[in-house]
């Protein structure tokens, strides 16, 4: 039988658990609530403000990316009411067009626009695909769009991992950002860094049919 020594032990890290447990959804919910309400889409980012806030510096109480994605979910859920909704569709109909647009790039929908945690603060964004890097500017002075150049650290898969050119602009009253991929990561999308999976990624065609499915949804739930 194990003694008190050994059963205080067990008890005291039975404890300690639960509480970098809760420390974590404290954690979560807070960089969700940042997010939501502040505009951060970076959930690294949110994590760490949120960590300075609530006065946690253990690196065991930094919650996942996925446990900030679900809280955020939830987050909405719980306080975004209708608006939350009509700004996502909002988006998504402005990125359908978006993706007409650079047809010519096999473009991609990618983000919170399509995973459906897009709210009044989010840029649409999209991947375009090609070798040459000045073929998306080109085309967008051609067209009259003034954008704004960033790079993006993007990891393609377990190997490779780069530096990627990003365009900033606006149209429709929204903000889009577009980052600029080689034409063969267009057979497998780039790691997301939430869970280090193949980011999800829509073309016109899946949007336009996920943008069917809720109407239908918003009719027979009215």
């Amino acid at each position: 039988m194990p003694n008190s020594r050994q059963h205080a032990g067990s008890h005291a890290h039975m404890h300690a658990q639960t509480r970098t447990r809760e420390r974590r959804q404290r954690l979560a919910h807070e960089a969700a609530r940042l997010m939501a309400e502040g505009g951060m889409r970076d959930y690294h980012q949110a994590k760490l403000k949120a960590a300075q806030r609530l006065g946690i510096h253990d690196d065991a109480s930094l919650p996942r990316n996925r446990e900030i994605e679900d809280a955020l979910r939830e987050y909405q859920r719980l306080f975004a009411g209708s608006d939350q909704p009509a700004e996502l569709r909002r988006r998504r109909e402005a990125a359908l067009r978006a993706l007409d647009f650079f047809r010519d790039f096999e473009p991609r929908l990618v983000g919170a626009v399509l995973d459906g945690t897009a709210d009044a603060n989010t840029a649409v964004s999209l991947h375009l695909h090609d070798d040459d890097a000045d073929a998306v500017p080109r085309w967008l002075d051609e067209h009259g769009v003034p954008a704004e150049s960033r790079s993006r650290h993007l990891r393609l898969d377990r190997d490779r991992e780069g530096d990627f050119p990003v365009w900033l602009f606006g149209a429709e009253g929204l903000s889009f950002d577009v980052t600029v991929l080689p034409a063969d990561v267009l057979r497998q999308a780039p790691l997301s860094a939430i869970d280090e999976k193949p980011v999800r990624r829509a073309s016109a065609v899946q949007l336009r049919a996920l943008l069917a499915d809720d109407e239908i949804a918003g009719y027979e739930g009215a």
